[in-house]
């Protein structure tokens, strides 16, 4: 295992990481730093949770501290877009403490939220902006921002991006920044949107593939339970109460808020996270998740690659993804970083083709079992342990954006309208508050069973 001060980083940058009790590199970051240190293109392949927000912000870092330059109204010198905000905000706070120890500082850029106080930061002049493509193209239009200065490009889970149909814009901000820019890639999968941008803005990169698409499941026990609809919610709750920190996911955001407060309503602590939340709600339920006030973390697929949660050892697909990269993702919210982890996937008799096909496309072999009741000895060998129903947090009525005045946060790129519309909709596309690491039993990367959800310290965050 390489510990970070073999790589030549800056004194600074490896006592900060010291500091943290972080010392040795994960694989993606062990065997892209070389090549991204020397200023080279990267195309990282590695899978949620394998390291890659380091193996990106630790060049980036290094090599603005090594060539200072004074800071220029609207210029930054490097730029890293993510596609949602929830990932901008968990990459500005793993950038915090290094920029803090070399003298850098950032702004973070995305919809749902005010633009002056972005406006005002990049008056005042940055060294890097974190940013979804939407709310950042916005500022480029109005010449708020200029990425001519651009040292250094960083695109962050690029298969999500081009999933959510964020290329156009991608295209036309990376077209603005400079061609002799260094640049880094990293991904999860190389697929055709993908490489699409590595042709096109890639320099003779080099490439470093740390694991293989369907590598989350490798630390991973799988189970399908066969259930019948009477007996559904009786399960899910039955796997929610248990000990530790549990994220459920649902298709669509009204059955996210619906099993949230059937949860609550059970005394099981849940909140939701959908793409009908305004900011300061998605904020708001996340950090209940990661403080431990909240004991589950009910979602729609916006979490599935938008935030990065250590140590969650049970996910819960209590409808079944249409296919099988999104159960990856989803799946990925566990076993991450090292650990452990638990996966369900609760199927009715008519989803019994639909999930067959999804597992063998996941490379996924599920221990599948048949049940109608709820207190089938399975659900003890899943998640072992007395289950709690210590009481509901208060779930009030979040103001969506909607009401705000604001575009919903859907985390999907703003659309034109037709020939006859009136034109395009608000600046609230791509967008992304932070989820720490948060505590469910088993891990080997930090945290207690039992926890309030911090990462102990002498560890790397999963999503780092």
């Amino acid at each position: 295992m390489s510990t970070f001060s073999e790589f030549g980083l800056p004194t600074a940058v490896v006592n900060t990481l010291t500091a943290a009790g972080i010392e040795e590199a994960f694989p993606i970051q062990a065997a892209t730093l070389p090549d991204s240190l020397a200023g080279r293109d990267v195309l990282g392949r590695g899978r949620t949770g394998s390291g890659k927000t380091y193996a990106f912000l630790l060049p980036l870092v290094a090599r603005l501290a090594a060539n200072p330059a004074p800071r220029k109204p609207g210029k930054p010198r490097a730029l890293i877009l993510a596609p949602t905000r929830e990932l901008v905000s968990q990459i500005e706070a793993a950038l915090a403490p290094l920029a803090a120890a070399t003298g850098l500082n950032s702004v973070i850029v995305f919809g749902g939220v005010g633009a002056q106080p972005q406006i005002d930061k990049l008056r005042r002049g940055v060294d890097v902006v974190i940013a979804c493509p939407g709310r950042l193209e916005d500022h480029v239009q109005s010449r708020h921002a200029d990425l001519s200065a651009v040292e250094i490009t960083v695109l962050d889970e690029a298969d999500h991006m081009a999933d959510l149909g964020f290329l156009p814009p991608v295209k036309r901000l990376m077209d603005k920044t400079p061609k002799n820019g260094q640049r880094l890639l990293f991904s999860a999968t190389l697929d055709g949107g993908v490489d699409v941008l590595v042709k096109r803005y890639l320099h003779d990169p080099i490439v470093h593939s740390v694991d293989s698409e369907q590598s989350p499941v490798s630390a991973m026990v799988h189970h399908v339970l066969h259930v019948d609809s009477a007996s559904r919610f009786e399960v899910i709750t039955d796997l929610a109460a248990s000990p530790g920190r549990t994220i459920v996911f649902a298709r669509t955001k009204y059955g996210a808020k619906g099993l949230a407060r059937k949860l609550n309503s059970r005394g099981v602590p849940a909140v939701e996270l959908h793409g009908n939340l305004s900011q300061n709600a998605r904020t708001r339920n996340l950090a209940a998740f990661s403080d431990g006030t909240a004991a589950v973390l009910v979602a729609t697929d916006i979490a599935a690659r938008g935030i990065h949660v250590d140590d969650v050892n049970l996910v819960v697909h209590a409808d079944p993804p249409v296919e099988h990269k999104a159960y990856l993702h989803r799946s990925g919210r566990t076993a991450r970083a090292g650990a452990d982890g638990t996966v369900v996937t609760l199927m009715l008799s008519e989803q019994v083709s639909d999930v067959r096909s999804l597992t063998r496309k996941a490379g996924v072999t599920p221990t599948i079992t048949r049940f109608s009741g709820a207190d089938h000895p399975v659900l003890q060998e899943i998640s072992p342990g007395e289950r709690s129903f210590s009481g509901a947090i208060a779930l009030t009525a979040p103001e969506t954006d909607e009401q705000r005045g604001m575009q919903p946060s859907s985390d999907r790129p703003r659309r034109s309208r037709g020939p006859r519309g009136g034109g395009s909709g608000g600046s609230g596309r791509g967008r992304a508050p932070s989820a720490s690491g948060s505590s469910r039993g088993g891990s080997r990367q930090g945290g207690s069973r039992h926890g309030g959800g911090h990462q102990s310290a002498g560890r790397q965050s999963s999503g780092r």
